[in-house]
């Protein structure tokens, strides 16, 4: 977890190419100018599902996720909390997300009460690779229920098909088994493991890396298994 150290600006999204011109003869470079598609993260939507909505955030949900960080299987499989996470800067961390115009922080609720539940990130926005690493919270109330799948197929739909994102990447601990099995109902594969990364409850423990790309979600939307076709050799 990256904050509550606040992000930068944002990058531009034009880059400058040479293309080859000419012939096999008589070859030159000229620069052209390339507009990729440039991903408006200052624009803060509201997402919604059958079990979630996602919301920017506000200041007052600072208190709802301090509860939330106290969890114990948060603190597991994130961090645990320092004496410096107030709650005063939880207040200004989550009142500053909709001024941020290099990334996507937003509120997990539940659609019939409006509770927060935790929270998506799109965050570490690399333009010019059309690319974005992914994270997600979500308190003991929010959990199997379906809503953890849904609220990250929601961003991630909205970061290959609003945001023009070509690859969105993430990192998990080996053995947070939950975690990855949302991950993969959404389409994320494993694309490597960092060995011994981290130091966690008195031993050294792995993280799995995932990704996803705009190709891939293209085909299946987010449900993989849906395009899968099993058969039987008879």
């Amino acid at each position: 977890m990256e904050w509550p150290a606040l992000s930068g600006a944002g990058h531009s999204a034009v880059v400058a190419l040479l293309v080859l011109r000419g012939d096999a003869e008589n070859p030159r470079m000229e620069p052209v100018a390339a507009h990729l598609p440039s991903a408006d993260f200052s624009a803060k939507p509201v997402l919604t599902g059958a079990k979630a909505l996602l919301r920017p955030f506000t200041e007052e949900d600072a208190v709802p996720i301090a509860e939330i960080l106290q969890d114990p299987e948060v603190i597991r499989f994130t961090f645990e909390p320092s004496n410096e996470l107030t709650l005063e800067r939880l207040r200004s961390w989550y009142a500053s997300r909709l001024v941020q115009s290099d990334r996507l922080d937003l509120a997990v609720t539940d659609l019939a009460t409006g509770e927060v539940l935790g929270e998506v990130v799109l965050h570490a926005w690399d333009p010019s690779a059309r690319s974005c690493t992914f994270r997600t919270l979500l308190g003991p109330r929010g959990r199997g229920r379906g809503i953890g799948t849904e609220a990250t197929r929601l961003i991630v739909g909205y970061g290959f098909e609003r945001l023009g994102l070509h690859r969105i990447s993430l990192e998990v601990y080996a053995h947070n088994d939950r975690a990855r099995r949302v991950y993969e109902k959404v389409g994320f594969v494993v694309e490597g493991l960092r060995r011994q990364a981290q130091w966690r409850e008195g031993r050294w423990v792995d993280e799995t890396l995932m990704s996803l790309l705009e190709d891939e979600w293209a085909v299946h939307r987010g449900r993989p298994e849906a395009g899968r076709v099993t058969s039987t050799v008879r």
